[in-house]
């Protein structure tokens, strides 16, 4: 059953199209990888996917909804969609533990002790359940991104998109942030990821597209795109990866 499905949908800023005639679906518990060298569109296409960015044509459906720009129905679709950016965007007068337990309370109305549970459960399911009292200058940059991951899944989405999430933390640092993803893809929670760790989307992601110039240029499954690429564009972009 498609948890996202997206359908002949274009998106220009002024006059440049950078999002051409794009369809694609993601099965509930897939986890997908996009690719693609910078101003491909693949950050633009995850970004529609949470209503962050509003099409020009097309339909989106995402977890059950589909895609609106009425407040109220942006707003429901956005409790079931979490979405992790490169900047952690954590409250710095709160802990970890405040930080997580924010919008559950405001936004879904959980009681603080419901609110609280959650939280510690969400901060263990990323490798920091004893950090819920620990402000965000007392973390790392990859222990704020990981705070940031379990911030959204304190929502209980039912997909989570992350994009370029280590972008700006070094390679140790990184990689404690992808164990964490790593992790929920084991649970089985649908994802979609803009990376640049080619080697990560190889190993966790069932499928991987790769975007050029605002379409879908090649796509398969994760592990045969990547030992034999169909495309000469994708086998120079690979190769410059991966060296």
């Amino acid at each position: 059953m498609s948890v996202i499905h997206v359908e002949n949908i274009r998106k220009r800023f002024g006059a440049l199209e950078v999002l051409k005639d794009v369809s694609m679906t993601v099965e509930a518990g897939e986890v997908v990888a996009l690719i693609g060298r910078s101003g491909s569109g693949k950050s633009t296409l995850l970004r529609c996917l949470n209503g962050l960015e509003k099409i020009d044509e097309g339909v989106i459906t995402i977890a059950g909804h589909k895609m609106s720009h009425n407040t109220a129905e942006l707003r429901a679709l956005r409790r079931d969609v979490g979405i992790v950016f490169q900047g952690y965007n954590l409250f710095p007068h709160l802990t970890a533990g405040e930080n997580i337990m924010l919008a559950p309370v405001q936004v879904k109305g959980l009681r603080k002790a419901e609110a609280r549970a959650e939280a510690q459960r969400c901060l263990e399911l990323v490798g920091l359940g004893d950090r819920f009292d620990s402000y965000p200058d007392m973390l790392s940059g990859g222990q704020q991104q990981r705070v940031a991951i379990a911030r959204s899944l304190a929502m209980q989405p039912v997909v989570m998109l992350f994009d370029e999430v280590t972008s700006a933390l070094d390679p140790e640092l990184t990689e404690e942030v992808l164990a964490a993803i790593e992790d929920l893809a084991a649970q089985g929670m649908t994802m979609m990821l803009v990376t640049h760790e080619m080697r990560f989307a190889r190993r966790v992601a069932h499928r991987t597209i790769y975007m050029r110039d605002g379409i879908i240029h090649e796509q398969g499954p994760s592990e045969a795109l990547f030992t034999n690429p169909q495309t000469p564009e994708l086998r120079s972009f690979l190769k410059a990866e991966l060296g």
